[in-house]
């Protein structure tokens, strides 16, 4: 199958279940917002094969962010999970060969970059980023630590639930997507203003991977499972922007 054919003929995202662009709780959202009716214009060839990436900068540890930082004999602090799905196109079709990137806060919810502001510990051995191509059913893997909750500058008390962030890139500028993962039962899902944005449940409900205990590592891993869609009706949330289109 040809990638024109495959990326091509997309079909359209239901706006209802993506988030408005405006949303005042989301404080950052104001700004970044459009101001004039948005246009729509016809895919050109070049988002529907581009970008080209080489699949050859992949390291040995580059899905293994509990070793891909750390020193020798060491490892990265916190609870380890493994972080596995399938990565799908409108049609429910397996996406292969898409470059699947991932980064996050440590066990503790701190990030390692210079204007990081939480107070939380840093892990020495946590870069707290990785990446990964999905293989021919679509499917991807990667081990890491749960990542920490922590406080951001959006309200008096506000903070992010547990998170991960993926940037993926499919077949073409039109199977881009940046998102981010939530965790089962986590209580601060329900009273963070981005999740809020969505429009209903079920939308969440497609941001929040769920605890499965049959790919579990014994006394080692617990698994947490999230399929992520590139486009469609039932696109994954795509962080607040209108994008992904």
């Amino acid at each position: 199958m040809s990638l024109i054919k495959q990326t091509g003929g997309f079909v359209p995202r239901d706006r209802s279940w993506q988030p408005d662009a405006l949303t005042p709780t989301y404080k950052t959202s104001i700004k970044r917002s459009p101001q004039a009716a948005l246009l729509s214009f016809p895919t050109t060839l070049s988002e529907e094969t581009s970008p080209v990436f080489g699949h050859n900068l992949i390291g040995e540890l580059d899905n293994d962010l509990i070793l891909n930082y750390a020193h020798a004999g060491e490892s990265a602090i916190g609870p380890r999970i493994i972080v596995y799905g399938r990565v799908l196109d409108e049609m429910g079709r397996g996406v292969p060969g898409a470059l699947v990137e991932f980064w996050q806060a440590n066990a503790g919810g701190r990030y390692r970059h210079k204007k990081e502001s939480y107070l939380a510990a840093l892990d020495p051995n946590f870069g707290g980023c990785g990446r990964t191509i999905t293989a021919e059913d679509g499917s991807y893997e990667f081990r890491t630590v749960q990542p920490g909750p922590y406080p951001w500058p959006n309200g008096m008390n506000d903070w992010r639930p547990a998170h991960i962030h993926f940037s993926l890139f499919g077949h073409g500028f039109a199977q881009r997507l940046i998102t981010q993962m939530y965790f089962e039962g986590d209580p601060h899902i329900k009273l963070c203003p981005i999740a809020g944005a969505l429009n209903n449940q079920k939308a969440i409900d497609a941001l929040t991977a769920l605890l499965d205990m049959h790919r579990t590592v014994p006394m080692d891993s617990r698994a947490f499972k999230f399929d992520i869609v590139l486009r469609g009706q039932r696109q994954t949330y795509f962080e607040n922007r209108k994008e992904g289109l």
